[in-house]
């Protein structure tokens, strides 16, 4: 089965899917504003009223800073979700984070993809010589609390990133506006997001909306985000823990190598770092045509289901 030919049979069962009533038009727009305000405007509240116990790091990026943010910002995120899923009838599954296969081997084969792919692009940079790698910063003990603190802390950045971009909304908008369309607008409200950075550049943010786009075809292809959080989450501990790059214009406090990129900021980066190179977005291509062929069925959504379950779910509730 294509994609095109599952879109075009998909679009045909929604075409089919009988018209809402003002009820269940209703209870969507109630989902909606409960999962913006679980989700979204309860965790940036407590984070407001934490502000002056998180600790910040103004060298760079600091796991005491980053792991207690995004950790509370998951936290909503996912207990958000569920409260709609569980409104709809539903668990987070059908938003496309299944609690069958969590961290299994479709997250690790992600996760080692994730890392290759970045690595590509700084080998690339070496071989022509734009980037070299200086010493090691650090040994023994240190290193490993480091690793496995930024791979925790880029876990859970990946968890959250993933669902928020590939999760509920994008389920929502793919129902009325079918997947792709909704993939796009998902991809560039990602890039968006990242417009704030200081170090962001042009290929920078390019290179995240290609990169949201590979993630919603991973989503699109495996049945859910467990690959894409791997490939996420390795990606970035690649670059900023392993590799010791710069990300958006800042420095891992604890990374493993001591390396500088030189050259025109369109090959080596700048100081959005190596995913701010043209060749990482050569790398999410190849990338994108093993998801192809390792994952040639469409998975997600099942529109049909979808259109099942608004058509029941919400039906309005009789009187008593």
């Amino acid at each position: 089965m294509t994609d095109t030919n599952s879109d075009i049979s998909n679009l045909s069962a929604r075409d089919r899917r009988p018209a809402l009533t003002e009820e269940q038009r209703r209870n969507i727009r109630v989902n909606i504003f409960l999962w913006l305000l679980i989700a979204i405007v309860a965790p940036s509240v407590i984070l407001l009223l934490l502000k002056h116990w998180i600790p910040t790091s103004p060298k760079g990026l600091g796991i005491g800073q980053w792991l207690p943010r995004e950790s509370i910002q998951l936290a909503g995120l996912l207990f958000g979700s569920w409260v709609v899923a569980r409104r709809d009838g539903a668990g987070l599954g059908e938003y496309g984070l299944p609690g069958r296969g969590a961290f299994g081997a479709k997250f690790w084969e992600g996760a080692i993809w994730g890392f290759a792919a970045l690595s590509g692009v700084v080998g690339a940079l070496i071989a022509l010589k734009y980037f070299r790698i200086e010493s090691v910063a650090l040994a023994g003990s240190t290193a490993v609390y480091y690793a496995v603190g930024w791979g925790v802390t880029f876990i859970v950045l990946g968890m959250f990133e993933e669902f928020l971009f590939r999760g509920f909304l994008l389920y929502r908008l793919s129902t009325r506006l079918g997947f792709w369309t909704a993939a796009v607008l998902m991809s560039l409200g990602f890039g968006a997001a990242h417009l704030g950075n200081d170090g962001e550049n042009a290929l920078g943010i390019t290179q995240v909306i290609v990169f949201g786009l590979l993630c919603c075809l991973v989503l699109r292809r495996t049945g859910s985000l467990w690959f894409a959080i791997g490939y996420h989450a390795a990606w970035d501990w690649a670059q900023s823990y392993f590799y010791g790059t710069p990300d958006s214009g800042l420095i891992a406090v604890g990374h493993y190598l001591n390396s500088s990129a030189h050259g025109p900021s369109w090959l080596a980066g700048g100081t959005s770092g190596p995913e701010g190179s043209v060749l990482s977005l050569l790398v999410l291509g190849l990338s994108a045509l093993y998801i192809q062929f390792r994952f040639p069925r469409v998975q997600f959504p099942s529109y049909e289901n979808v259109s099942e379950r608004v058509s029941t779910s919400l039906r309005p509730e009789p009187s008593r």
